[in-house]
């Protein structure tokens, strides 16, 4: 079994395949105990962060976020995730002295997998395991619980897990072995106490954050071609139905305005791509809509936009919504999950039904419309996303949990 600290290639747990490759530990620090804020008592602590996915969405970006926070206040962190794919997550954590592991799950229900996750916990003596999302909920519980150590489950965005019962009775199931329960919304913590039959007060809502980045000099309007007529709506998502990126460009279509053009730019990669593409073509705005895919400048794209939009049709607390918040975007926002919190119900940023493009269209013409206005939006969304959701805050909030759970 691998773990490679960053800078060193990624290890690989395979399940049912024969990988090998040299062993590695995450560091030895000193032991949990003494007095002090929650980083200074978890000091030298070896957490583990589970994932399922490796690329770039927003429960990633918390991992990320979470792990970096940590191992910079003295923590140990080893972040286990997907061998394969696009390899975003473990890219990002190149040079941050966080170690890495990866795995290969061939199948959903893999004994084998479960019994290995419980030895890699073992052999770097983890002292406390963090699942993020479903598979790793079950994975997480079962290998914790083998491995007699604690754990936190935080479920992010949607209800995807409540399609099917056997879905539901498998996290009921594994919540009974998970020290704490987190949501990053309250409104997906209500969810997953009616759709689980588990009491609210087993569940702790910790909001997401993100973390304030240098506002460049945007190139982005140069690259897509644009004149100074033209007005630039940027949104950032992967292109999954979701994230409601057939009603942006629903929108798109019904911005027509006197003496401006209106562009629509979408930052993330996905599916539906070519679906998208086509319906701008029958709707006339081919020549509006650009797809960006994977970027790793979001920064430069926010800083280049005259309004943001987040035309999700369900959501937790988008980290996309809040780097856009730290950027100082006018933002135009579905009233999903707890996007209305973060937009102080409509003082940071303006709400729209979900799904509602005639709306969605308005609100950005509004803004367009008055500059003034659209900077008054942006100063309030940088206000709030500094008081609120900062990623130390964010690490903060887990950290005490961390700190009672190992009490």
């Amino acid at each position: 079994m691998a773990l490679a600290s960053r800078g060193s290639p990624v290890s690989d747990l395979a399940v049912g395949n024969n990988v090998s490759s040299a062993a590695a530990r995450v560091p030895v620090g000193g032991p949990w105990a003494g007095p002090g804020d929650a980083f200074t008592r978890l000091r030298g602590l070896r957490i583990a962060h589970l994932i399922e996915t490796n690329g770039p969405g927003g429960a990633e970006r918390t991992v990320v976020h979470l792990a970096c926070e940590l191992q910079a206040a003295g923590c140990h962190n080893l972040v286990i995730v997907p061998a394969g794919g696009e390899g975003w997550l473990p890219n990002q954590l190149a040079g941050t002295g966080v170690a890495v592991e990866s795995f290969r799950l061939e199948r959903p229900l893999s004994p084998a997998f479960a019994r290995r996750l419980t030895s890699l916990l073992r052999h770097h003596r983890i002292a406390l395991a963090h699942s993020h999302e479903f598979t790793m909920a079950l994975y997480g519980a079962w290998a914790a619980w083998r491995a007699g150590v604690p754990l936190v489950t935080t479920m992010h965005g949607g209800r995807y897990y409540a399609r099917h019962l056997r879905r539901r009775l498998a996290l009921r199931a594994a919540f009974a072995l998970t020290g704490r329960v987190v949501a990053v919304s309250n409104d997906l913590a209500a969810h997953l106490s009616r759709d689980l039959w588990i009491a609210a007060s087993r569940i702790t809502t910790v909001g997401n954050g993100a973390r304030p980045a240098p506002a460049p000099v945007s190139h982005a309007r140069e690259d897509l071609g644009l004149g100074p007529q033209d007005r630039l709506v940027v949104t950032v998502g992967n292109l999954y139905p979701v994230k409601g990126h057939r009603h942006a460009v629903e929108a798109l279509a019904l911005l027509q305005r006197p003496g401006q053009r209106v562009h629509l730019a979408i930052a993330g990669r996905g599916d539906l791509a070519e679906t998208l593409r086509a319906q701008a073509a029958d709707l006339g705005v081919a020549d509006r809509l650009h797809l960006l895919g994977l970027r790793g400048d979001i920064a430069n794209v926010l800083a280049g936009a005259d309004v943001f939009i987040l035309p999700s049709l369900s959501e937790g607390l988008p980290v996309a919504l809040l780097e856009a918040m730290f950027a100082g975007c006018a933002i135009v926002a579905s009233d999903v999950g707890d996007v209305g919190t973060a937009l102080e119900g409509g003082r940071a940023g303006i709400l729209v039904p979900a799904g509602d493009a005639p709306a969605l269209a308005r609100a950005v013409g509004g803004l367009l419309d008055s500059p003034a206005r659209a900077r008054e939006f942006g100063v309030q969304a940088r206000r709030r996303a500094m008081q609120e959701y900062d990623v130390t805050r964010m690490a903060t909030r887990y950290a005490a949990i961390y700190r009672d759970l190992l009490a």
